[in-house]
């Protein structure tokens, strides 16, 4: 049953509440107060949820974010314009103006907030004009869809891209006005590009999570990124995801990138992104996500991977994907004479297949001298018999897999199936990291999580720092201490060990099981001890089972 719209007033300025604004309900009020006690990006999310009403998420997650993106834009164009009429005010700048109409000229003169990656945004189109309007216009909606429609015809790159569907949304006028409010208290400045992003990052997990199934298409745990990313280290050229969905991979790789920005001075830094997204919903939030962070996006385009096949002739540094799980149709009939799936076999047209078939895509794609690769995929891939069994073989005969690591449940929003991460690569001697040819790496990471609710878990920043640490020490990276097996947690097996285990890929199958702690307690009386214990269990065993039978003899129920 759908819930109630609700309109929820806005905290006052003052001390006391204009006489014109009703008061709240007492339900209403006792949600105002617990929103009132949350974290910022908690009280944007809980009070836009009241004000939503009856919106689906799936219909609320493109107001939510494309309100958002404007109210992001704007902030950043207005930025840029106080700082153009800056230097035209300044007789030393190469744009210094003496008359008004001069300047007026530079302060609309597009490719000044183009060169800059701004959009440009007229007058009429930005959040400051919008905010004039929201008390007196009464089609809030139309109006809104008219302003995104002008943002798109004025920045090519957006086209296609902003979601137009307010006035088509069962919300109130009066709930679309202090939702437009509501945004209006998120603040930006030069330094908050980051700030933003993480709430427009917490609005898409929110959504996920409401979204169940369906939310798994576009978000992927940060956590999950973070470990691919540390472990893939994608410090220049082309950076691929053939199922990008919001762009978290791309988003993570440019955050790696800058948090490294210190280090390998004596190497040029620096990616370009490519990236495949299937549902055109799914790319518009893709490509609103990158341009809040800065991220040009020009090469994620709309289409499918397998049957569309956009950047055909790519060869990527870095390759990494969370695909669909388990995807049956996945184009077997069109693309059995595929060249992507000649190397190491074609897959079958099953859940299996599906995920050998994102796979093998994928490794098409990868740089023959430097490429490496990551993927999720569920843990029935390390095991699949039949073809995708052969398939697997090929591969690991082929020595490209470098890593397998079992990661632990609960990690993921919308599905309980247990994952797993493979990494790839093309190149184990390749005069940077240590040589390794035909070794593996297995890690098993079950037990490595922390417990952030009831159903959920998450890697902490110190858990990927230990995995993807084990992988830089299995590597020889500088400044990483030198590997070691760790029963029970890691272990580097050859292609022998592999194909005795019939080349199936489950960590816990090799690094066995964990040491026992020596508790230094002597034998002797550790068993003296033990069999005290035991002898006074079994005697209160016994007085138990005596009065257990007592009473059941006194309703009737002899034994």
């Amino acid at each position: 049953m759908a819930k109630k719209s609700q309109k929820i007033k806005p905290k006052p300025k003052k001390k006391t509440e204009p006489e014109n604004k009703t008061k709240l309900t007492p339900a209403e009020n006792k949600k105002q107060k617990k929103i009132d006690s949350m974290s910022f990006e908690d009280k944007l999310w809980e009070t836009a949820e009241l004000l939503i009403g009856a919106v689906s998420p799936s219909e609320y997650k493109n107001i939510a974010l494309g309100l958002m993106f404007v109210k992001f834009i704007s902030d950043r164009y207005e930025e840029r314009r106080k700082e153009i009429e800056k230097e035209t005010n300044n007789p030393k700048s190469e744009i210094y103006c003496k008359t008004e109409e001069k300047r007026k000229y530079w302060l609309n003169l597009k490719d000044q907030y183009s060169s800059k990656g701004i959009f440009y945004l007229k007058e009429g189109d930005r959040w400051s004009d919008l905010k004039k309007i929201i008390s007196t216009e009464k089609n809030l909606g139309i109006k809104i869809d008219a302003m995104l429609d002008q943002i798109e015809k004025d920045n090519s790159s957006l086209a296609g891209v902003l979601p137009k569907v307010f006035s088509g949304a069962p919300i109130p006028n009066d709930n679309l006005q202090q939702l437009v409010e509501l945004f209006d208290s998120i603040t930006t400045h030069d330094h908050s590009k980051d700030a933003f992003g993480r709430i427009y990052e917490y609005f898409m997990r929110n959504f996920s999570k409401k979204l169940g199934e369906k939310g798994g298409e576009f978000f992927t745990p940060e956590s999950i990124v973070r470990l691919l990313v540390e472990i893939l280290e994608p410090y220049q050229g082309i950076v691929y995801d053939p199922t990008c969905g919001s762009g978290g991979m791309f988003v993570q790789s440019y955050k790696f990138l800058k948090a490294h920005k210190d280090e390998n001075q004596n190497t040029k830094q620096g990616i370009s992104i490519y990236g495949i997204e299937k549902k055109n919903e799914v790319l518009r939030i893709c490509k609103m996500n990158l341009a809040i962070r800065g991220i040009e996006s020009k090469n994620i385009v709309l289409g499918d991977c397998f049957l569309d096949h956009p950047h055909s002739k790519l060869k990527a540094n870095r390759v990494l994907a969370n695909p669909p799980f388990n995807l049956r149709e996945w184009g077997y009939d069109k693309l059995k004479e595929d060249a992507r799936f000649q190397k190491y076999g074609i897959p079958t047209p099953s859940k299996a297949g599906g995920n050998y078939a994102f796979m093998e895509h994928m490794l098409y794609h990868l740089d023959e001298k430097d490429g490496r690769m990551g993927i999720v995929l569920a843990n029935g891939s390390m095991a699949s018999g039949g073809t995708e069994g052969k398939i697997r073989q090929n591969m690991i005969e082929d020595d490209i897999l470098d890593c397998m690591i079992a990661l632990p449940t609960n990690l993921f929003f919308t599905v309980t199936i247990p994952a797993c991460l493979w990494f790839f690569t093309k190149n184990k001697d390749d005069g940077k990291t240590r040589k390794r040819k035909g070794e593996t790496l297995f890690i098993d990471a079950r037990k490595i999580f922390t417990k952030i609710d009831r159903v959920l878990n998450e890697l902490s920043e110190e858990q990927i720092e230990q995995i993807a640490g084990t992988y830089r020490s299995y590597i020889g990276e500088k400044g990483h201490p030198k590997y070691k097996d760790i029963p029970g947690y890691c272990k580097v097996a050859t292609r022998d060990e592999i194909a005795k285990n019939n080349y199936v890929l489950t960590p816990g199958r090799y690094v066995g099981a964990e040491d026992i702690e020596d508790d230094d307690e002597p034998f002797e009386e550790k068993m003296k001890r033990l069999t005290t214990e035991y002898a006074k269990l079994s005697e209160e065993s016994a007085k138990l089972d005596k009065e257990i039978r007592k009473n059941l003899k006194e309703i009737g129920f002899e034994i």
